[in-house]
């Protein structure tokens, strides 16, 4: 989730679509939602890939009360097995709980074949669908999976803002009066309205998995619906959900800020931590203090999770997409679906993040 800056997509339809994908102007917060990550990464570092233990996974999160349902995306970098597939099966198996992606990279797919399976996905799931979409994670490993599909590295973050306008573009091309083409400083698009289209009409949300330099809150207020970020200081995420709040408004739109938090759950503090470590040590091949300077973890007892979650949500996070870090997660499952979601769920709301015009 990288902080790079903003390049101008020079895409047609960039006003259009900022004023897209808002809520109506409540006065009051949206109900706090939380979710929690499938275990694709987890089941390839064990070497187990196969889909029956995650659609069960699916069916008991949904079961237990968890308001969404996610899964990561890389191809090489840290391999595991395709998240819109992968959803796309949950969707089917589940009747409630909503389905997204923490983080998509929309650069590894054309942005055609992205759009087309988006959409595909929006009605698997009838309209349970969010995208959270990333640029690429500043890594060496991640240099070397764009290198390997024929994607550019450089420029990625303007390469991102881009390929959702064009999606954007796409998934309303049917209707009276919008292009059925696109033309961009990256990409051309003709014959959009032979598409499919969304479940949801204009598409699902789109939210940016980001962090909280300027660059990207401005963007995530003025062209993206959510704010995804792995903050690991709960008064950085004050300021900039603020901030965002701020430019949100200034821009006549509501953008959900969201949390992407890991956390592993055992009333050993000593046992938790270990367990942290060797999960981040297989993960990203470095270790939980490298990690946590940059991403958001806690470790111990549900309650003491809870807690500390509880501080992101008095920050102003509104969804929390959480990931049990343990390379065997579904043990973890059940307390923290009865210890630390009662919990998180029973704080006062937080101070609204943006507002709308009518």
């Amino acid at each position: 989730m990288p902080s790079n800056s903003v390049e101008n997509p020079g895409a047609r339809g960039t006003a259009r679509q900022a004023t897209t994908h808002t809520q109506s102007a409540t006065g009051a917060n949206p109900p706090l939602q939380i979710g929690i990550l499938l275990p694709t990464r987890e089941q390839a570092i064990n070497g187990t890939y196969a889909a029956a233990p995650l659609l069960d996974f699916a069916r008991q999160a949904e079961a237990l009360g968890f308001d969404s349902l996610w899964a990561g995306d890389s191809l090489t970098a840290r391999p595991r097995l395709d998240p819109l597939v992968v959803l796309s099966a949950a969707a089917a198996a589940t009747t409630r709980i909503t389905v997204g992606t923490a983080a998509l990279t929309p650069a590894l797919r054309h942005p055609l074949i992205g759009a087309n399976m988006a959409a595909s996905l929006s009605h698997v799931a009838a309209g349970r669908l969010i995208l959270g979409l990333g640029s690429g994670f500043p890594m060496a490993e991640t240099e070397e999976e764009f290198a390997s599909v024929g994607a550019s590295f450089q420029g990625r973050v303007g390469r991102l803002d881009e390929i959702t306008a064009l999606w954007r573009t796409a998934w309303r091309s049917g209707e009276d009066g919008e292009p059925a083409e696109f033309e961009g400083r990256f990409w051309q698009a003709e014959n959009l309205d032979r598409l499919p289209s969304p479940a949801v009409p204009g598409g699902p949300p789109l939210w940016l998995a980001g962090s909280d330099t300027p660059k990207v809150l401005a963007r995530a207020a003025t062209r993206y619906d959510g704010w995804l970020p792995f903050l690991p200081d709960v008064d950085a995420y004050a300021r900039a959900g603020r901030r965002l709040g701020e430019l949100a408004a200034e821009a006549g739109r509501t953008v959900t800020p969201a949390l992407y938090a890991t956390v592993t759950v055992n009333a050993d503090e000593t046992a938790a931590r270990a367990e942290l470590e060797h999960y981040i040590s297989h993960y990203y091949g470095r270790s939980l203090d490298q990690m946590r300077t940059i991403q958001a973890y806690a470790w111990g007892s549900a309650e003491k999770c809870a807690e500390w979650l509880g501080g992101y949500v008095r920050a102003g996070a509104r969804h929390l997409v959480v990931r049990i870090g343990s390379l065997d997660p579904e043990p973890q499952l059940k307390e923290i679906a009865e210890v630390l979601l009662p919990a998180v769920r029973a704080l006062d709301p937080s101070t609204t993040v943006g507002s709308t015009q009518s």
